[in-house]
């Protein structure tokens, strides 16, 4: 815990949280750009370019190759952060959570109003027909998965390339216009649309959460470069 950021949380009664990959790492997820995150590991192709709606087009037997290697993690449990978010929103503070990340963790914690800017592996649907697949269709199969009706088991996922969902983007933003205090968390603020949100902010108190420097730094009131779990861990998880 840090005395100042609960200084601010205490007197704010409009808090949003934007979260990204450094959220779920210390929940065993590794993040991107990290030195041991996914960019740094040895593929026939960088991540990025797997990870890019291309890619799936052109390659998708290999896509979800590394699909099931490296973006479904079994047993992964909510952390210290997740878990103190989502009671703050039990509590009435926290008014929405906006993520970076697909895991689902944050609504494993109890956490109901979150927007997922770049979609879920928990959900999927076939291309053709839309039937809708649990995260457990996708690990299991092999090759490419084929809903019944022979289409594509597609992830809910936003890929490089893809446009954000407008109903969630807009929703985000709305929830950052109105916020009195923007707690900033595990995210570099380096990947677009997403890191443009931080321009919608309007209130008086910014706090940021990250282990290495981001292009926010200079309009915080609070930085933190602590692990997120134990700055926001208030002992009661």
């Amino acid at each position: 815990m840090n005395r100042q950021l609960e200084e601010l949380i205490a007197k704010s009664s409009n808090i949003v949280f934007f979260g990204g990959a450094g959220v779920s790492t210390e929940s065993g997820i590794p993040d991107f750009r990290s030195v041991d995150g996914l960019y740094h590991q040895k593929y026939d192709y960088p991540p990025e370019t797997i990870l890019s709606h291309t890619f799936f087009e052109q390659h998708t037997e290999e896509f979800y190759k590394f699909y099931r290697d490296k973006l479904i993690v079994k047993n992964a449990r909510p952390n210290a952060a997740h878990l103190r978010l989502a009671r703050l929103e039990a509590q009435g503070k926290l008014k929405a959570v906006i993520t970076q990340n697909i895991d689902g963790l944050h609504q494993a914690a109890g956490s109901k109003n979150v927007f997922e800017l770049h979609g879920s592996t928990l959900r999927n649907y076939c291309t053709r027909c839309g039937k809708f697949y649990p995260v457990d269709f996708i690990a299991e199969s092999t090759g490419v998965p084929r809903c019944s009706c022979g289409g594509i088991v597609k992830p809910d996922v936003v890929l490089y390339e893809e446009g954000l969902d407008e109903a969630t983007l807009v929703g985000a933003i709305q929830a950052i216009e109105a916020a009195d205090l923007l707690i900033v968390g595990g995210t570099s603020l380096a990947v677009y649309p997403a890191a443009g949100l931080l321009r919608y902010y309007r209130g008086p108190e910014l706090v940021l959460l990250n282990k290495a420097p981001t292009p926010a730094d200079r309009m915080a009131t609070l930085i933190l470069r602590e692990p997120i779990g134990q700055v926001l861990d208030d002992g009661q998880g």
